[in-house]
């Protein structure tokens, strides 16, 4: 063979390489679910089989993320940075279990620890102990279990009869992808409700949308792929941050976040609903990877109990 025909060659061999290698990462990571690779929230399952009156490392994490979500809350900061798992880490282990249909225990079983690991809306399931996913109410200590299940934050925030016509705009963070399904989002709601939704620009929208990393500047930090993917602000605020690092796909797909179910849910908080205790209804606050949401009853009826 000539020198020639041995380049040749040798360039073909290379891109042939280069593209089975390139087919096999592709193939390794959307069948590697990110939620058990990488999640934030992977330090609870070193905590499965822990109860009360246990002293466990790891313990004052979980504190740190009931807190977040609205379980747990220590008037004296000294318990809350021990790993001391008291009554009151008990209670709102039990105020978990309940919203999420899971026997009240208070022990971190194995459905608990695995319900707290996935994939989740960044905002809270209760608010100001006041106000809960309806499936359970917190009132001066004692656990009620309500017949409803979709939920409201304190102080019901709603937009007022003048604002049925909302515009929303993109920020320069938010990838030219994702665009026309959070349209279709809106698209959604809008087919569903008295809510009318048109594009304008971000500058002067009623509600605005952006992709965001870690610390953001809103006082709720993103934590990473797999841990919490998303949230928005209640009426009038009309801020949807996206978390910048998770993997997205228009449409659902094996290891990625679906923009549009994402975005189903956090319109809903755009909107003044919270969570749901109802798993598949667009509200409720676990979404996980490869699967689409829609809207349900439930949904439904609480943006008409809402509104009217």
């Amino acid at each position: 063979m000539t020198p020639k025909s041995d380049i040749s060659l040798f360039i073909v061999t290379l891109l042939l390489l280069l593209l089975t290698l390139f087919s096999f990462l592709s193939n390794a990571s959307a069948k590697e679910p990110l939620s058990k690779s990488s999640s934030p929230f992977k330090f609870i399952e070193h905590l499965k089989g822990c109860h009360k009156g246990d002293r466990v490392k790891g313990i004052n994490e979980l504190k740190k993320y009931l807190h977040k979500f609205g379980y747990l809350n220590y008037k004296n900061h000294v318990h809350f940075d021990t790993d001391d798992f008291d009554e009151l880490l008990e209670e709102a282990i039990k105020t978990y279990q309940l919203n999420f249909h899971l026997k009240a225990t208070g022990v971190l079983d194995d459905k608990t620890v695995s319900k707290m690991m996935m994939p989740r809306c960044g905002m809270p399931d209760i608010i100001n102990f006041s106000s809960s996913m309806r499936s359970t109410r917190i009132n001066r200590g004692s656990i009620h279990i309500n017949s409803v299940h979709y939920s409201f934050p304190d102080g019901n925030p709603k937009w007022s009869s003048a604002k049925f016509n909302l515009t929303y705009g993109f920020l320069a963070s938010t990838p030219s992808q994702a665009m026309g399904p959070v349209a279709k989002a809106f698209a959604t709601w809008a087919k569903n409700t008295h809510f009318k939704f048109s594009k304008a620009q971000s500058g002067s929208a009623d509600l605005k949308i952006s992709f965001e990393r870690r610390a953001h500047g809103d006082q709720y930090p993103f934590n990473g792929p797999g841990g919490e993917l998303a949230h928005a602000f209640y009426p009038p605020d009309g801020r949807l941050h996206y978390d910048a690092e998770e993997s997205w796909s228009a449409g659902p797909k094996p290891g990625t976040y679906d923009l549009e179910s994402v975005a189903l849910h956090e319109i809903g908080h755009l909107l003044g609903l919270g969570h749901s205790s109802i798993e598949g209804a667009a509200m409720y606050p676990i979404i996980p990877e490869g699967q689409s949401l829609s809207l349900k009853g439930d949904d439904l009826q609480g943006i008409k109990a809402l509104y009217g």
